[in-house]
């Protein structure tokens, strides 16, 4: 029996996996799932499976949200988040059985649960007024948070600082996240951080002595996006800085003797597109070794996909004999479990050509579990052993994928212009015959530091179900291709990205006789958006366009993006007051009056990142053209529609990009 083909609504059906943690033994590990439920909302419970007999067994139930397991150090309890008190709160579960028990009850909430190595405290981090008492906290009931919800929309919002909106909180306000010990023998809260700053615990050292964070807790902060790593002396309280004050780092972790420390980060050599580097401080020396200097190889997980929900542990993590620091790592369109050891020797642990979204290491057994998508499934766990060899542990979305048809992409590299190699992606359509013309769609990822790869991608295998050609690409400013290569779109925005971007449509067309030259379609969101914008400005190739969360005016977008102050002039070089002239040069909205593609508009109400105005302006020009133009509004969504948005308007959003295209291609 023939599969069919992919629909819109198939990502509904999808179970993702997220932050494997093996226990103390090794011999069980942890895991969350996350699901759309029959009321189309999104629910994640935790889920432990023994590694020998690969035996599961689910630990929470209902319809909340359920993340971030961690096992305590004897391996007895299990401490977690939920919000099924109506806001996210700690929660204790033993392992010898029973339900689980409330840990905290913060008016805000309580987040990111980590144990000291003793097992004696519980660390985690609290949204908090200044000089809020966390001794004596209260969680509000539903009727409560309406109340105060209700009472704060009759107010005005007085707004006095530069950062006060985010795209992923909305409106901010004068609370700060701070760093709370929680005391398991005593049930008592201790505040171990102070001040009008944000903190963001990182690590605990073995004697329980000293705590890692990040933060910027300068003057300034409000003004820099930069962030340092801080020790916390738990005794004294005192607080002093590990890195240089100069750049970007974020995350740390001690060495099991607690003599080195593992951190990531860099000095922002090239601003927002800066490979991150893998240093080790040494305690006693007081020395910084950047282990990574020779790599031009870029540490983390930087796919963009539109099925990946819940965060996972990206390193770095030591080996038990202090020798070696484990991590992901994005290269040419994949990301893989490294290692290196100390004298910056680099080792891929983890061969397969395919994303590694997280994993978890124990130090006893040194084995690794690796949470693992491809192009053609969603996700699944891997036990990587000492010795290497590569167990399957889970068959996720099995019954889904037996019944339907996912296209494996084919790679492709192709010359650009001035003689760099572009890496991409080809997809078929479905039900395939050979001597038959096919419409053609060009995607374009957002960022535009960030990169596609070996991930299973809905929108891409819907398209291709619905008997489009869909090429997509990595054009100069991805990740994946070295330092020069990320860096090389700043500065030159419709430049040479433009030219990769059509080079790569030059190529498939030249090499695929089965795509139809008069039936070229493209799309992206954000920075891809923006291409969007501009291409349908300078050629008209394309017979039709959806632009997403999209950028027309970089005027404007210093003034009402939540990034807008800073991004203008670290991708462009200039800001507003700076050079008006210049970014009216490279604005799409300058060029409206020579598009001639069919444009559809999507955009999110809520989108602080690159606010609807961006669409609205461009909508409004196009349509006073008498340009052929269609501006889809979505309420209540923010940047994030197409990955962890509201399953109802992911559907719209999916069934409007197919409607357009099957309109005009």
């Amino acid at each position: 029996m023939a599969k069919r083909a992919i629909s819109t609504e198939d990502f509904m059906k999808l179970e993702v996996f997220s932050d494997p943690q093996l226990s103390p033994d090794g011999n069980t590990y942890a895991y969350v799932s996350t699901t759309i439920n029959d009321k189309k909302e999104y629910e994640s419970h935790l889920f432990v499976q023994q590694i020998e007999s690969k035996e599961t067994k689910r630990w929470t139930f209902g319809h909340d949200k359920n993340s971030n397991p961690r096992f305590s150090p004897d391996g007895k309890a299990v401490v977690f988040q939920s919000n099924r008190s109506g806001v996210q709160q700690l929660w204790l579960l033993s392992l010898d059985g029973g339900e689980a028990r409330q840990l905290t009850t913060f008016k805000n909430g309580a987040v990111n649960p980590e144990w000291s190595k003793d097992g004696k405290y519980i660390f985690f981090t609290a949204t908090l007024e200044a000089d809020e008492d966390v001794s004596n906290q209260e969680e509000m009931s539903k009727e409560e948070r309406q109340k105060e919800k209700e009472e704060k929309s009759k107010k005005p919002l007085i707004v006095k600082n530069l950062k006060y909106k985010s795209d992923a909180q909305g409106f901010l306000d004068e609370k700060k996240s701070h760093i709370v010990q929680y005391d398991i023998e005593t049930e008592t809260f201790t505040l171990l951080t102070s001040g009008d700053y944000h903190y963001n615990y990182l690590d605990i050292s073995p004697d329980g002595s000293t705590i890692l964070f990040v933060a910027n807790i300068r003057e300034d902060a409000d003004y820099e996006l930069k962030s340092d790593i801080y020790t916390l002396d738990t005794a004294t309280k005192a607080i002093t800085r590990l890195t240089d004050g100069n750049g970007s780092y974020y995350t740390a972790r001690f060495s099991p003797s607690g003599n080195k420390i593992a951190y990531l980060g860099h000095q922002q050599e090239y601003l927002n597109a800066t490979l991150t580097e893998l240093f080790i401080f040494d305690i006693q020396s007081k020395e910084h070794t950047c282990l990574s200097k020779d790599w031009d190889f870029q540490i983390g997980d930087l796919i963009v996909g539109d099925t990946r929900l819940g965060s996972s542990e990206n390193g770095p993590i030591w080996s038990s004999d202090e020798n070696r620091v484990f991590f992901i790592g994005s290269d040419l369109g994949a990301t893989n479990l490294y290692e290196a050891n100390l004298n910056g020797e680099l080792k891929q642990l983890y061969a397969v050509d395919s994303h590694v979204f997280g994993f978890s290491y124990n130090p006893k057994t040194e084995n690794f579990v690796v949470g693992v998508s491809t192009p053609t499934n969603p996700c699944n766990f891997y036990l990587l052993n000492s010795n290497g060899r590569e167990v399957q542990l889970t068959d996720a979305n099995n019954e889904f994928l037996n019944e339907v048809a996912v296209g494996s992409p084919e790679p492709v590299t192709f010359e650009a212009e001035d003689g760099w190699d572009i890496h991409g992606w080809l997809l078929k359509p479905y039900g395939f015959e050979e001597g038959k013309k096919y419409p053609f769609v060009l995607e374009i990822h957002g960022g535009p530091h960030t990169m596609y790869g070996q991930t299973f991608f809905h929108e891409m295998q819907l398209l291709a179900a619905k008997g489009y050609v869909v090429l997509y690409t990595n054009p100069r400013g991805s990740y994946g291709y070295g330092q020069e290569f990320v860096n090389a779109c700043r500065g030159d925005y419709g430049g040479g990205d433009y030219r990769d971007l059509m080079s790569a449509v030059d190529y498939a067309l030249e090499t695929y006789d089965f795509i139809d030259k008069d039936r070229l379609g493209v799309t992206g969101g954000s920075y891809g958006g923006f291409m969007t914008n501009w291409i349908v400005g300078h050629t008209n190739r394309f017979k039709a366009a959806v632009t997403q969360r999209s950028i027309s005016n970089w005027l404007s977008f210093y003034g009402v993006s939540d990034i807008g102050y800073f991004f203008n002039k670290w991708q462009h070089g200039y800001d507003l007051l700076e050079d008006p002239k210049a970014l009216w040069e490279i604005s799409p909205l300058k060029y409206a009056d020579q598009v001639e593609t069919p444009i559809l508009i999507l955009h999110g109400e809520v989108d602080y990142r690159c606010p609807i105005e961006q669409a609205e302006q461009f909508y409004v020009t196009l349509k006073h053209l008498k340009k052929e133009t269609e501006f889809v509004r979505f309420p209540g969504a923010n940047h994030e529609l197409s990955r962890s948005g509201k399953p109802e308007m992911r559907v719209e959003r999916l069934n409007q990009i197919c409607g357009w295209f099957d309109r005009y291609l």
